[in-house]
């Protein structure tokens, strides 16, 4: 399969009806490792905004159980993002997750924030990193997939368009964006999980290596260092150096679709056993609709 054919292919949907499969497209084939990075920086930012990032520090998921913490809302992601959301995997994904998030006093306008970061930041981070460019179809089904998701969690007044959504995303972060001791300690522990993973001489260059790709604001607003100049152009130089080398080889095939592997669950996981303990032995929720 060359390079682009999987886009001649996806730009024949419809993104207004195709949405899911264009987006499931991206998500296991087209753009695996980038969109599962670009959502891990979205996560981040929302953290900034003060009423999120105490509300994290508050239930200590992140400084007790990091890994657990990063890895369920990964499967919630991927569930939601490969099973269909109209199907039973995607449905029993969002009953989970609304389970969680029901114990918590969540304002909506600070849900529609953390969805605004799902739609725009791997938009942003394609344009800027990807081996491609998001193409406008994609663009416009991702927006669809996360808006179908805001409405399964009973989000109000979410944005129609990516347009509305990056206005909104903006906005939000000028107006909020503020330091909090609990944001920046969820912040460190985040960082701290992402060093975790490498060999022990190389876990303080790994927990460092984000900050290169933070923007200032962000950057201050949890009250981290900001690298030198030098340093954050090595990391976009990186990254786009990947870009141009992935476009050599060819496309990820069909038959071989990127699959979640989580660390907490190495032999899998069942939805209703993602998130807190508290969470696995409920009350009935109802269907999201």
């Amino acid at each position: 399969m060359g390079r682009y054919t999987r886009l001649a292919e996806i730009t024949r949907l419809d993104p207004e009806v195709d949405y899911e499969r264009i987006y499931r497209m991206d998500l296991q084939l087209e753009f695996p490792w980038d969109l599962t990075k670009a959502l891990e920086f979205a996560l981040f930012r929302t953290y900034a905004v003060p009423s999120i990032g105490r509300l994290l520090n508050e239930t200590r998921e992140f400084e007790d159980r990091p890994q657990k913490r990063y890895d369920d809302t990964g499967i919630v992601l991927y569930e939601a993002g490969t099973k269909g959301l109209e199907e039973p995997g995607g449905r029993a994904a969002m009953r989970q997750l609304n389970r969680i998030h029901g114990r918590y006093d969540i304002s909506n306008e600070d849900y529609r924030y953390v969805l605004s970061t799902f739609v725009v930041m791997p938009g942003r981070w394609l344009d800027a990193y990807g081996w491609r460019p998001f193409h406008p179809v994609e663009r416009r089904a991702a927006t669809n997939s996360f808006r179908r998701i805001g409405e399964l969690m009973g989000i109000k007044d979410i944005p129609e368009t990516y347009a509305e959504f990056e206005e909104l995303l903006d906005t939000y972060e000028r107006d909020n964006f503020a330091f909090d001791p609990g944001s920046k300690k969820v912040a460190e522990a985040t960082l701290k999980l992402f060093g975790s993973w490498y060999p022990h001489p190389f876990k303080g260059l790994a927990a460092k290596a984000p900050l290169a790709l933070l923007d200032e604001h962000l950057a201050r607003a949890l009250g981290l260092p900001v690298p030198p100049q030098a340093i954050k152009s090595a990391a976009s130089l990186a990254l786009k150096a990947r870009a141009r080398a992935l476009r050599l080889f060819p496309a990820r095939p069909d038959h071989r679709p990127y699959e979640l592997k989580a660390r907490t669950y190495p032999h899998g996981w069942d939805i209703t056993r993602i998130g807190p303990e508290w969470s696995h032995h409920p009350t009935p929720t109802p269907d999201p609709s």
